[in-house]
């Protein structure tokens, strides 16, 4: 097993400052920011320094897993969008990101010389996406369900006389219940 990354053994809040700056800085600019990064630690009483080249792969790194996140986070709007159902947010949110992150780690894992994926790992990402379907099936069942509330409350203003018979089969007919 290779050593960890010089990046990897960063203080959580220097990470956290790392990936903001290569977020303002554009992913670019990296000798500057070795130089800033290496001012901190030593500020910080550390003994570790890294070089342009270590942030510079670590940025790369980091530029496509936001890529990525960004990318699955417009998807799950456009799915909500789609779905209309402001409940299954959370639900549906957190199923995208962990797909999302268990399909970055793999990928990560694979893209080194030799690098398979985690048996675990594999697992991992059968379980989400099993996950993300009960949730899709979920969804249809609250969709069939709320289909059949909007059409009782339609019969119900019919019986009323609130609502025409003809303009109640309508309006079934526009919201596709029919």
């Amino acid at each position: 097993m290779p050593p960890p990354r010089k990046v990897d053994l960063l203080p959580a809040e220097l990470k956290g400052w790392l990936r903001d700056e290569l977020v303002a800085r554009g992913f670019a600019d990296y000798e500057a920011l070795a130089e800033d990064l290496n001012c901190r630690l030593k500020e910080a009483g550390l003994e570790l320094r890294i070089q342009k080249s270590a942030i510079h792969a670590f940025g790369q790194d980091f530029r496509d897993y936001a890529e990525a996140q960004a990318t699955a986070q417009e998807e799950i709007r456009a799915f909500l969008q789609e779905a209309s159902l402001k409940h299954e947010v959370d639900v549906t949110s957190a199923l995208f990101q962990q797909l999302t992150t268990i399909q970055w780690r793999l990928q990560m894992l694979m893209s080194e010389p030799g690098g398979l994926p985690d048996p675990r790992g594999m697992k991992d990402l059968t379980s989400a996406l099993n996950n993300l379907i009960r949730s899709t099936d979920l969804r249809e069942k609250l969709v069939a369900d709320e289909r059949r509330a909007q059409s009782a409350r339609l019969e119900d203003a019919v019986a009323k006389g609130e609502l025409d018979k003809h303009a109640a089969q309508k309006a079934r007919e526009i919201m596709g219940f029919v």
